[in-house]
């Protein structure tokens, strides 16, 4: 079965993104786990010439110029990779450092930028988070002040995805005084621009594959004209890209449902008191009521996706689908570790690697705080602020 928003064209992109999966990722996981990293250029170079990063990107940048729900398509087959760390560096490539520049970019940026992201050939990164401001995104410190016709920035970002491996970074910097959702502007930043620095590779618990940096940007000197569309429209761009970043996170859960099958085929095989540990009711009540929460995930995303399709602003259901999504993965990752006992607690195990990876999606590209009171706002129950 898929949604009505799925046609065979969808099918046919999503199996040709699973034998990929297959052959070019899923062999070499463990490895680019242990390693804490993996060959960005190499594996996106490969996407890129297959027309993978570009499904919904615009035809004269090189994209398939293909409505959203391509894309949705594309980021439900992603979970077909055997960890998460490695979608979610593609979902930087793909929804979340490069929709506004898409959308809003000049002419020569999109040249300079975009192109060699759909291409493969670049690697992009996004910077909006720093060490003082995570999801307050209107808190951020990094600054552009204006010199001649250029841009001079200082500051720094934190947990940027790609980070040590990217070629330039969709950057958020205040390039005014005045007003936090007013005085902002995102910028591209090549990141061999003198006085960027990667200030440290983070350890993480999970997402592992995938390199994490610090960095640094000590009076980075880039044309104004790098700026994406109007100066001080920064922000409004973000909570855009936000929405398509909210959507991809929710088409994860899809991963979900894979490892409740896993856990199932370990129960049919492993017995305790002379039976499977499948036959006890308990467990297979409970694995009943995940896999209800998982559909009911996908269904909220399917429809967030039609509706944005057809041009509807999703800002609630994209953060609904975030806070559901995240929350029911990591009740599934929670529970398939406890029915796995002694081996769901074992590092290499694809259930023990779920459990630390889901952590993050309650964390990352806004906590589930930030997305009840964004669905708070848009229900017009939120407090008045002062």
């Amino acid at each position: 079965m898929h949604p009505a928003i799925y046609g065979p064209e969808h099918l046919a992109l999503q199996d040709s993104l699973k034998k990929f999966i297959e052959s070019e990722i899923n062999p070499f996981v463990d490895e680019w786990e242990k390693a804490e990293i993996f060959p960005a250029h190499e594996l996106f170079r490969k996407m890129g010439k297959l027309g993978f990063l570009g499904v919904h990107k615009p035809v004269d940048s090189g994209g398939m110029g293909l409505d959203y729900s391509y894309a949705a398509a594309f980021a439900e087959a992603l979970s077909h990779t055997r960890c998460g760390g490695i979608p979610m560096a593609i979902g930087v490539q793909t929804d979340m450092a490069t929709p506004a520049l898409a959308k809003r970019g000049s002419d020569e940026v999109k040249k300079m930028f975009l192109e060699p992201s759909i291409s493969g050939e670049y690697v992009a990164c996004l910077g909006v988070s720093e060490v003082g401001a995570g999801s307050d995104v209107a808190s951020i410190r990094t600054t552009a002040r204006k010199d001649g016709d250029d841009y001079v920035i200082d500051g720094g970002k934190m947990w940027t995805t790609n980070g040590t491996q990217a070629d330039w970074i969709c950057l958020l910097a205040n390039t005014s005084e005045g007003g936090g959702h007013k005085n902002k502007s995102l910028i591209c930043v090549p990141m061999k621009t003198k006085g960027i620095s990667v200030a440290k590779k983070l350890k993480k618990v999970g997402m592992n594959a995938s390199d994490t940096a610090q960095l640094h940007f000590d009076s980075v000197r880039v044309p104004q004209r790098w700026r994406i569309g109007e100066e001080g429209m920064g922000f409004i761009y973000q909570m855009e890209q936000f929405q398509e970043e909210r959507l991809w996170a929710g088409a994860g859960w899809q991963k979900s449902k894979h490892v409740i099958q896993e856990t199932i085929d370990y129960l049919r095989e492993r017995r305790a008191f002379g039976k499977p540990l499948l036959d006890n009711q308990y467990i297979y009540y409970k694995l009943a009521e995940l896999q209800t929460e998982v559909e009911a995930v996908g269904a909220l995303f399917h429809k967030a996706v039609g509706l944005y399709v057809q041009g509807h602003d999703v800002t609630q259901l994209a953060s609904m689908v975030k806070l559901k999504g995240a929350r029911v993965a990591r009740e599934v990752a929670d529970w398939c570790v406890q029915f796995w006992g002694g081996m769901g607690y074992i590092e290499e195990t694809r259930v023990n690697r779920f459990w630390r990876d889901t952590r993050l999606g309650s964390i990352g590209g806004g906590a589930d705080e930030v997305m009840m009171g964004i669905i708070a706002k848009t229900m017009g129950i939120l407090p008045r602020q002062g």
